[in-house]
């Protein structure tokens, strides 16, 4: 299985990039959530003139946060950078808009941005909607500009039951998924992409790899699996999705009836932590600040050893190695960790695990 690192965007990125790419991995993303993190597409433009070989991508942009024709003019100009090694990951926004307060965009409307994309990348034109506005646009001048020539690889998020997969098989694009270690959910995505497939065009070239994010803490010798370290390696994941389901838990069907006792007292615990409620309507205000990032001391206690086992990988080489191997039966491509604690160290620890 390949590797990859995924990091939040930040001055100084390009040296991170830079040290990927000496460790031997394929491939460098930045997160593209704006209220929280640097702005991705900047910091990739210096990552690409710092690198020469690593592949690298946006994990995941939206068409809540840009129009068709601006995420296209970025991507194409970050392919002028690093010819054929750019990769732009498509979602709802889930993050993206949770952080704004507002609700991610539909599956549809994903469906025909990520479409846009990829016709205005390639060189093609497209019709371009404003309310009742229709034109028809493409890149009017690319040369040194913009790269329409050479491939940039999509991906599309998805989760489980969700209807990206589906878009993924129309679109003939790659799957990313964040804290998904499950390899039945794996396989299901995959045969519900398969499926959608069926019969449809695929430009020449294109790639359908899969994508997993994830946390990594490779334990030293008798070290507790959920003491203080592996909790802080891991506890940005567990807290993002406790956040998740305190922003949502007032929902009709919301995620947090899907947890256990223990995980919804958690979510409970968060709330009252960050003095908000479920219905507040500046909650997003108090539970996405340092969103991804190191968690507090006082906070791990809400790093339940179920949630770091669901969407983490903590364990000795040969743990690791072996749950690694059934990722990668259900047809993973790459794995890609989010360090927090020891960026450069973490990615030490993948590159010897998996190159």
């Amino acid at each position: 299985m390949r590797a990859g690192v995924v990091v939040t965007a930040h001055p100084g990125v390009e040296d991170l990039a830079v040290q990927a790419e000496e460790l031997g991995l394929h491939s460098f993303w930045l997160n593209d959530t704006p209220m929280v993190h640097g702005d991705p597409f900047v910091a990739l433009g210096l990552c690409a003139k710092a690198t020469s070989r690593i592949r690298l991508g946006i994990g995941v942009t939206s068409p809540a946060l840009r129009s068709a024709p601006a995420a296209a003019s970025a991507f194409a100009s970050l392919n002028a950078l690093a010819p054929g090694r750019i990769i732009c990951g498509v979602g709802t926004g889930n993050t993206a808009r949770r952080t704004l307060g507002m609700r991610p965009t539909t599956a549809a409307t994903m469906e025909n941005f990520t479409a846009a994309l990829q016709d205005l990348c390639a060189g093609r034109t497209i019709e371009y909607h404003e309310g009742d506005r229709v034109r028809d646009v493409r890149f009017l001048h690319t040369e040194a500009h913009a790269n329409t020539a050479d491939p940039i690889e999509f991906v599309v998020a998805a989760l489980p039951g969700s209807k990206a997969a589906a878009v993924a098989g129309r679109r003939g694009t790659g799957l990313i998924s964040f804290g998904l270690l499950d390899p039945a959910a794996w396989r299901a995505l995959h045969d519900a992409r398969r499926h959608a497939a069926h019969d449809t065009p695929r430009d020449p070239g294109s790639r359908m790899d899969s994508y997993v994010v994830t946390a990594l803490h490779v334990l030293g010798e008798d070290e507790d699996p959920h003491g203080d370290a592996a909790r802080d390696a891991t506890g940005h994941l567990v807290l993002s999705l406790l956040a998740f389901a305190a922003d949502t838990a007032a929902d009709a069907h919301a995620f947090a009836e899907q947890l256990g006792p223990e995980e919804r007292e958690a979510v409970r615990r968060l709330l009252d932590r960050r003095g908000t409620t479920a219905t507040a309507s500046d909650r997003h205000i108090k539970l996405y600040p340092n969103y991804l990032g190191r968690i507090a001391p006082e906070d791990r206690d809400l790093v339940l050893p179920s949630l770091m086992n669901t969407l983490a990988l903590v364990g000795t080489r040969n743990d690791l190695r072996a749950r690694i191997t059934t990722l990668e039966q259900a047809g993973i491509d790459e794995l890609l960790i989010q360090p927090v604690i020891d960026p450069p160290t973490e990615m030490a620890q993948l590159a010897k695990l998996l190159i």
